[in-house]
């Protein structure tokens, strides 16, 4: 896995923990991560959503430099699957 995802599982770990739903994020050329309720790991499964975005999007929405409602509406952040679980997973990185 990339140091940009490994990097990600710990923030998103500090940040969530654990998640009710599945949620998978694929960051572009960097691999994917999966939340769920055993925690924040990297890995490529079935989830309930999944989110695209390039790493720098990806950054700034960890970081709280990008909304993920704007990346989404701008088309910097893909969504495939469960809007609920997508926005669950918005407000708990809030």
């Amino acid at each position: 896995m990339s140091n940009v995802v490994n990097a990600a599982v710990e923030k998103l770990n500090e940040k969530i923990g654990s998640f009710g739903s599945t949620a998978k994020f694929v960051i572009e050329d960097e691999g994917a991560i999966m939340i769920d309720e055993n925690g924040v790991r990297a890995g490529d499964e079935e989830a309930e959503v999944t989110l695209f975005a390039s790493r720098d999007t990806f950054e700034g929405i960890l970081n709280g430099s990008v909304n993920p409602a704007t990346a989404f509406m701008t088309g910097k952040l893909k969504i495939d699957g469960s809007m609920g679980v997508a926005m669950q997973l918005g407000q708990a990185l809030s």
